[in-house]
């Protein structure tokens, strides 16, 4: 069986002693390729484009100034902004190095390196490089995946594409139905989009939100005069939607009195403005939503059972988030991906407690509330890792929306600190790697949480 190749690493320092020290120590994981300077680090990396480089900040033609380091460093990124850089300092460019990594720099170590600890920290950088190439295939998958904007890979959500794919191409009006934020609305544009009508207009209106006095004329319209304020002729919903589709979100909140004008305007096509006496012949396909329970509705009274079967002809049930398997999580990162570009913080990804959070909490309010949370917490994160917290969630305890993001933040950060440490006998750099943040940053973290440095 053929052996699995090497992952590539470059080393960049202008000390050959260094480097060959460095390449010996390293060979029995990496194939170490070196370089001496910018120029002939820049030429490696074009040649051999490794996901990981071991950066000297003290270049020729200037070794004693971080300036030609910085420079190699910046040429790198701009290269690959997903290459992770380790800078690789004396003591005396801590503050260089610290200056590096707000520049993309992914981690430092001060000279003398402790092997053991440079081995672990490499062994992290190339565990993300993985996770970072297996989420774009993920997010490609997605991208071949995705049903008309509509994202899910599981066998509810694949039902519910196949029953899109056969209405659509009827003029049969639709029911969708389900829990507020599954996705009603972006249901009812994928059918019209797949549909004969699809260069016509799609109108929406949501009809819990109109006041019950002004929904007639809203769907209607009106003539002029036809009641106080109405100055002019007004066409309604019904007629803008002309040669295309209708959505009615909510159609269980319409009022019995128009009901029985939509059943009318269902059986025959045609309509009369509120104020007119001419029938209207206006060619628009209705679909029709509710998270309500219509069934219950019909039985008190409040909805006209020959409207439900009128507008039921093809009923799509979406289920709840919290039915979907692991579509939570492929949906976060969907909308970290989409938010973070729209922010400009691109290479945004989740904590581990995160995605655990995500996969624990109810979500009552269904998709749109996931997406909100994602929304808020690119924008509020102060790092490239978004945690539970960010999202205002809690690991393990039924991701319970918390009082304050700062609070919920530092309980979660001193959790997950002090398991590290545990878990790594309270050693800095271990628990560093574990939790994907540097040794500096995991220091200042650990002064601001009041938690004790090991000895």
């Amino acid at each position: 069986m053929e052996n699995k190749p090497k992952p590539k690493l470059l080393l960049v320092d202008d000390d050959e002693e260094i480097r060959t020290q460095m390449r010996w120590a390293l060979s029995g994981e990496y194939e170490p390729i070196l370089a001496g300077d910018r120029l002939g680090a820049i030429a490696a990396f074009r040649t051999h484009r490794p996901a990981v480089v071991l950066l000297d900040l003290g270049l020729p033609p200037q070794p004693a100034s971080p300036s030609e380091g910085l420079a190699t460093l910046a040429e790198l990124i701009g290269l690959d902004p997903d290459v992770k850089v380790v800078i690789v300092s004396g003591q005396g460019e801590k503050a260089n190095a610290l200056h590096a990594i707000g520049s993309g720099a992914y981690d430092f170590f001060t000279k003398p390196i402790e092997m053991d600890d440079l081995k672990l920290m490499l062994r992290r950088c190339f565990q993300i490089v993985g996770l970072e190439r297996e989420y774009r295939q993920l997010q490609a998958k997605v991208d071949s995946d995705a049903f008309e904007e509509i994202v899910g890979t599981g066998a509810r959500m694949q039902i519910c594409f196949d029953s899109i794919r056969k209405v659509a191409t009827s003029e049969a009006p639709v029911l969708v139905l389900g829990e507020s934020g599954t996705g009603k609305e972006m249901t009812a544009r994928a059918i019209h989009r797949r549909s004969r009508r699809a260069d016509g207009p799609f109108v929406a209106i949501n009809c819990s939100a109109i006041p019950e006095n002004l929904i007639e004329s809203e769907l209607f319209g009106h003539e002029k005069g036809a009641f106080t304020g109405a100055v002019a002729q007004r066409k309604g919903r019904i007629e803008l939607a002309a040669g295309g589709t209708l959505f009615l979100d909510e159609i269980g909140d319409v009022p019995l009195a128009i009901q029985v004008k939509l059943l009318r305007f269902l059986q025959e096509k045609t309509m009369e403005r509120v104020g007119g006496r001419e029938e209207i012949t206006v060619d628009t396909r209705v679909v029709a939503a509710t998270n309500a329970d219509l069934k219950k509705k019909m039985a008190d009274g409040t909805f006209r059972e020959d409207l439900f079967y009128r507008l039921a002809v093809v009923k799509i049930n979406l289920p709840a988030l919290r039915e979907r398997d692991d579509d939570v999580v492929l949906l976060a990162k969907t909308f970290l991906q989409r938010f973070g570009e729209e922010n400009d913080r691109k290479g945004l990804t989740f904590m581990p407690e995160a995605i655990r959070s995500l996969r624990e909490h109810n979500w009552p309010g269904n998709v749109r509330e996931l997406q909100n949370r994602v929304r808020r917490a690119v924008i509020m994160a102060e790092g490239k890792r978004i945690s539970a917290a960010d999202l205002e969630l809690i690991a393990g305890s039924g991701a319970t929306k918390v009082t304050t993001l700062r609070e919920a933040r530092e309980r979660v950060e001193r959790e997950l600190v002090t398991e590290a440490l545990r878990r790594n006998g309270g050693k800095v750099s271990g628990a560093a790697a574990d939790l994907g943040v540097s040794r500096p940053t995991l220091y200042e973290l650990m002064e601001k949480l009041g938690l004790q440095k090991p000895e």
